[in-house]
């Protein structure tokens, strides 16, 4: 064995991102531990075959999860009660329940009854009822005028009016429902893949389930690397079952461990170590509940809080409480009801309440109006020219009833878009905040590099046998194969290229404990034993390793040297390090890791920056790693330690500052993505955050778009808007260009449909007004339908993406609205305006001015379309076929002169040239006229369309600053956040008191 050469190197962080992205191993037994650990190692060397990273949300076979219940239609059926059935949240599970043999665990039937009053193990809300659901499109204050239309339609007893009123609530509800319903559909296809899975103990033999499957009673086994998937009681280390006696007979003496769960504020009882038996036998990751960094010990008796992450060891143990009824799933429930529907909710009920103050307007002019024209309230029956059939017919036009619905189902249908390029939206609202997004921060390992992890050539300190350096690399591991890291597992099977390495892991050692990294020691140790000798064998940041020796100063300034050498190459770097019995530790050198960049991840952020998207990398490795992958993804250098942002003294708009400008930050944390996030929204920046790790999840939550990565772990997943399957920056940034293409498709249709009712409410009002004279309320109300079924299509129309963040941009959608829909209204009237020429003007043969109008209105409002949706795309043939089927029909409305009513009943003030024949039939010449003098329309209007768009202040209209600068109120912040309080005694008198003090000093920023 080499003598020790005691060098020192001083890359500090080499390894600081192991505690936020990888999951520590361990789980070993001093009393069970033997050679076979060691021969199944070296054995899964041997056999380990590379292959592409499984997404730990993708395990399973497929099919898991999905029910089996009949189709929706077979409502005949007998359908299983797959929400949970009777579940409730204050559901106590009986004694009884508790009382279940470890080792024979639950039968199948003994299951099934505790699941009827336990419901399902899982925390989703209740499945939706799906006529509820359907009835849920028949709500909401457009639609209540609608369904107020449908009451004014039946009380003038207009049964054609009120059938087809009725019918286009049908229309909207049942195209809505199924459109939403087939992409959901999509999209939990997507999300059986994700389901947690557990092992547990049912008719005596192990078997791996979905964890929603658990009821409390089940016995469980929590093992490293997993997440919790219940409120379990730990009963004993899974190689000591003989134990299970000693649980049973502690729990008698203290039953009440079981319950602890159920105790309101004595949570915090589980930390009291008064009644810990033993040693540990697992250690639990609460960082999510509890913000406590370091995995927590637990001992026989303890409670593993559901959706905590296993850290080291493997046990038994007993569910005493489901999702509902665990602690994180009653702390869910206080705020499960308040479902916040974001800004996309807010914009539509905007649009809508500003529709609907229109509406009342033109109603009190129209009835204005016809009061100075004698108009009667309900009569002549026959007649639409009077004051109850005006209010009929503003409602119909002027409420735009499929709004609500075109637009949810353009983002459920969007959702499924995004579904099959890997991405599960959690929340419709999402693809909105998805679309607006101006800054990325994204992870570096996985996302921007290829999460490929290769040790190259090792550096080994003078007289070090590198086979000798390489084993303790591995004896200082996890070896759990089945849940190994990507740096152990890097580690280990790097002894391919060692054979003598392998061959001392099997000189008979044995592992007495293991000590798995933590953020505060950064590094693993592992003591073990051979030939009656103990080691101790340690990896992990090279300063943790160094400041285990002693050592000159020339050994370590030339390690510094070396390390500092690898973190510009780009490498990682671990120490290694070994004690033997009571001698000093022994330095044995370095191992440098390389994750190369994806190929396709410099084009990516080229890509993104067109798209006005800024990319900023967090990442725990080393600030001199971090600059040099900067620089190869040309990413930028402007890289600072995140310790800087944090703690380094800066003032507030000097932190801000720094935080905005900057292309990245090292050794970071999850605390810091926190802060990173929120001093970026505190200057109006809509941010995006990945990440993959339970400490991840308030960072996710924090931010306007959570994003979970391909691998994340189960509890990243619940945080996340938004669940990647696919691994990479180009997955997220193609994902950003659907939903700005989803962003489109909603905002052409609601530009579009506020023109439609301006134009007919202008139109009509002032028709009313001057000549006495409106379009026949049957006309209109398929008028109403035709425009709602020429825009069902809209959801799968070919729309483009804006190369910046989108916005709404309220005041610009209605300025260009208002103008659309003037010029409609004067196109209407031009062509209204012929009809009072001697021989009517654009009729060449015979004609009835109620379908000649009828037809205008119909071809130039579908052709609208058309116009807002851009010319940046041509329109998908599913538009392209709605909107020709639509223009069909109206043709054949005017040429047979369906619905046109008696012309002599009719008449307008003063009266036109022109009657028009009594059967409403229209010339074939003429409806060719009106055909060409409505594409004439729309031309012009897309004319003017594309000028406005041109003019840079109407495009800038309603746009939020990016960069918001409150420079008083954020140093007043950042200054109140220095200050710390300070206890000191007094020399003169000697009494205590305390003071202000600052907490760090101002520091300077490098440019």
């Amino acid at each position: 064995m080499a003598q020790p050469n005691h060098l020192k190197f001083d890359l500090e962080n080499a390894a600081e991102q192991r505690g936020d992205d990888i999951h520590e191993e361990g789980g070993f037994n001093p009393d069970n531990m033997s050679n076979d650990e060691y021969s199944q190692l070296v054995r899964y060397i041997a056999t380990y075959r590379d292959g592409r990273r499984q997404s730990v949300i993708s395990i399973g076979s497929k099919g898991e999860g999905k029910s089996a219940n009949p189709p929706a239609w077979k409502f005949w059926k007998k359908r299983k009660p797959v929400d949970g059935g009777p579940t409730l949240e204050t559901f106590q599970p009986p004694e009884e329940w508790m009382n279940t043999d470890m080792r024979q665990g639950l039968s199948n039937s003994e299951v099934e009854t505790r699941r009827k009053k336990a419901g399902y193990n899982e925390l989703t809300t209740e499945k939706e009822n799906m006529f509820l659901k359907f009835l849920s499109y028949f709500q909401g204050p457009i639609l209540y005028v609608m369904e107020i239309a449908v009451l004014i339609a039946a009380g003038l007893r207009d049964w054609i009016d009120f059938g087809v009123i009725i019918g286009i609530l049908m229309l909207n509800a049942i195209v809505g429902w199924y459109q939403e319903k087939q992409a959901a559909d999509v999209v939990a296809s997507l999300k059986g893949d994700i389901a947690m899975k557990a092992t547990a103990i049912r008719n005596g033999a192990e078997e791996t389930i979905l964890a929603r499957e658990l009821v409390p009673g089940d016995i469980v086994i929590v093992e490293e690397g997993q997440v919790t998937p219940a409120d379990v009681n730990l009963i004993c280390d899974y190689d000591t079952p003989e134990q299970y006696e000693e649980w049973k007979r502690l729990r008698e003496e203290d039953i009440d461990h079981t319950h602890e769960h159920n105790k309101e504020g004595e949570e915090e009882d589980e930390m009291d170590e008064n009644h810990h038996k033993g040693n540990s036998i697992i250690a639990s990751d609460q960082s999510a509940i509890t913000g406590e960094s370091l995995a927590v010990d637990k001992f026989m008796g303890d409670t593993v809080y559901y959706t905590t992450g296993c850290k080291r060891g493997k046990a038994y143990g007993l569910v005493t409480a489901s999702a509902k009824g665990s602690f994180v799933g009653r702390t869910a429930t206080l705020v499960q009801g308040a479902q916040d529907q974001g800004h996309f909710k807010a914009i539509m009920n905007n649009i809508g309440t500003s529709l609907l103050v229109l509406v009342v307007f033109w109603i009190i002019a129209a009835w204005i109006g016809g009061f100075f024209r004698g108009l009667q309230i309900a009569t002549p029956e026959n007649s639409s020219v009077n004051l109850l059939h005006y209010v009929l017919i503003l409602l119909i036009v002027g409420v735009p009833v499929g709004l609500p619905v075109v637009t949810t189902t353009t983002l459920a249908v969007g959702a499924a878009y995004l579904a099959e390029e890997k991405a599960i939206v959690q929340k419709l609202t999402a693809i909105e905040s998805l679309a607006g997004v101006d800054i990325l921060c994204s992870d570096k390992t996985g996302t921007l590099t290829a999460n490929q992890l290769s040790i190259r050539e090792p550096y080994t300190a003078e007289g070090v046998d590198v086979n000798w350096m390489m084993a303790v690399a591995a004896l200082a591991s996890s070896h759990n194969v089945k849940s190994l890291d990507p740096i152990d597992k890097v580690t280990i099977l790097t002894l391919k290229r060692y054979p003598k390495a392998r061959d001392i892991l099997q000189e008979g050692w044995k592992t007495i404990k293991y000590t798995p990294f933590d953020p505060v020691s950064k590094r693993i140790t592992t003591e073990v034993e051979k030939d009656g000798v103990r080691y101790i064998a340690a990896k992990g940041a090279p300063k943790a390793i160094l400041n285990l020796s002693n050592c000159s100063k020339e050994t370590a300034d030339f390690y510094r040297d070396k390390a500092t050498e690898f973190a510009r190459r780009g490498f990682r770097a671990l120490g290694v390090a070994v004690k033997e019995g009571n001698n000093e530790w022994q330095l044995l050198g370095m191992l440098p890791m390389f994750d190369p960049p994806r190929e396709d991840t410099a084009q990516t952020i080229a890509e993104a920056q067109v798209l006005g998207l800024q990319v900023k990398m967090l990442t725990g490795d080393a600030i001199a790693i971090a600059k040099e992958t900067c620089k190869m993804l040309a990413l930028g250098t402007k890289v600072y330690n995140s310790d800087r942002l944090i703690h380094g003294g800066l003032s507030g708009t000097t932190q801000h500052d720094l935080c905005e400008k900057a292309d990245g930050f090292a050794e970071v944390f999850p605390e810091h993505k926190y802060q990173v996030v929120e001093m970026l929204q505190q200057r109006g920046h809509l941010t995006a955050m990945t990440g993959d790790g339970v400490n991840d999840a308030p960072s996710l939550k924090k931010s306007d778009c959570g994003i979970a990565v391909e691998g994340a772990t189960e509890a990243a997943q619940a945080a996340a808007d938004i669940v990647f399957l696919a691994p990479g920056l180009s997955t997220i940034v193609s994902a950003i260009k659907i939903a700005r293409q989803i962003f489109q498709r909603m905002k052409a249709y609601i530009q579009y449909r506020i023109a439609l009712c301006l134009h007919l409410e202008i139109y009509l009002v002032t028709s009313m007004i001057i000549i006495n004279e409106t379009i026949r309320v049957e006309l209109i109300v398929f008028l109403a339908l035709f425009a709602d079924l020429a825009t069902v299509a809209v959801a799968y129309d070919n729309a483009h993406y804006e190369p910046r963040p989108v916005e709404w941009q309220l005041p610009k959608i209605w300025i260009i609205s208002v103008i659309l829909g003037i010029m409609l209204a004067i196109g209407t009237w031009i062509i209204r305006g012929t009809l009072f020429l001697p021989g009517g003007g654009i009729i060449q043969k015979y004609g009835n001015i109620q379908e000649i109008l009828f037809l205008e209105v119909s071809l130039t409002e579908n052709w609208l379309i058309f116009v807002t949706r851009g010319g940046n795309t041509y329109p998908s043939w599913q538009l392209i076929l709605a909107i020709l089927g639509v223009d069909a029909l109206a043709t054949l409305f005017a040429a047979f002169g369906w619905l046109s009513g008696n012309p002599f009943l009719q008449l307008s003030s003063p009266r036109g040239a022109y009657v028009g024949r009594p059967d409403g039939w229209v010339d074939p010449v003429t409806l060719l006229v009106v055909w060409m003098y409505s594409i004439f329309v729309t031309i012009v209007i897309a004319i003017v369309y594309y000028l406005l768009n041109q003019i840079d202040w109407l495009n800038n209209l309603g746009r939020s600053s990016r960069s918001v600068h409150d420079t008083q109120m954020e140093n007043i912040i950042g200054h109140l956040s220095k200050l710390a309080i300070e206890h000191e005694t007094d020399p003169k008198t000697g009494k205590a008191r305390w003071v202000m003090g600052v907490k760090a000093p101002e520091a300077e920023v490098d440019e």
